[in-house]
C-alpha cells in the first residue's frame, strides 16, 4: 500500500470516528480546501521583502506545518470521495506539465507556457 493510501486510510478513520462524513460534500471539501490554503497565505501577509518572507516562515514554522497539514487533509479525502488517484493524477500532471514547460524554453523562466 503506498503512503498516500495509508495517509488516506488514517484521514477517513479520522473522520468517520467522529462521523463527520455527513457534512463532507465535494463543495464543502473544495472550499475548506481553500479556506486552510488561504491560511497558508495569511503567514506572509503584508511581508514585503524576502528576508522578512523567510523570517515568518522560520518563526512560523509550526503553524505553516499544520496550515499544510490541513491543506493535504481535504486535498486527501476530496480524491477519495471522488474516485481521484492522486499518485496517477501527479504523474499524469508531471507529464502534461513537461509538454506545457519543456526545459530547453523554460529554464530559468517564470513565463506561462503561452508565452514561452
Amino acid at each position: 500500500m503506498s503512503e498516500i493510501k495509508k495517509l488516506t486510510e488514517k484521514v477517513l478513520a479520522f473522520r468517520d470516528e467522529r462521523d463527520w462524513k455527513q457534512f463532507h460534500n465535494p463543495k464543502d471539501l473544495a472550499l475548506s480546501l481553500v479556506l486552510e490554503a488561504a491560511e497558508v497565505l495569511e503567514i506572509f501577509q503584508w511581508k514585503q521583502d524576502m528576508g522578512a518572507i523567510q523570517n515568518a516562515a522560520r518563526e512560523r514554522k509550526e503553524d505553516l506545518a499544520d496550515e499544510l497539514a490541513d491543506v493535504f487533509c481535504y486535498t486527501l479525502l476530496l480524491a477519495n470521495d471522488l474516485g481521484i488517484d492522486l499518485e496517477q493524477a501527479l504523474e499524469s500532471k508531471i507529464e502534461k506539465n513537461g509538454v506545457k514547460y519543456p526545459a530547453e524554453k523554460a529554464k530559468g523562466s517564470n513565463k506561462k507556457y503561452t508565452e514561452l
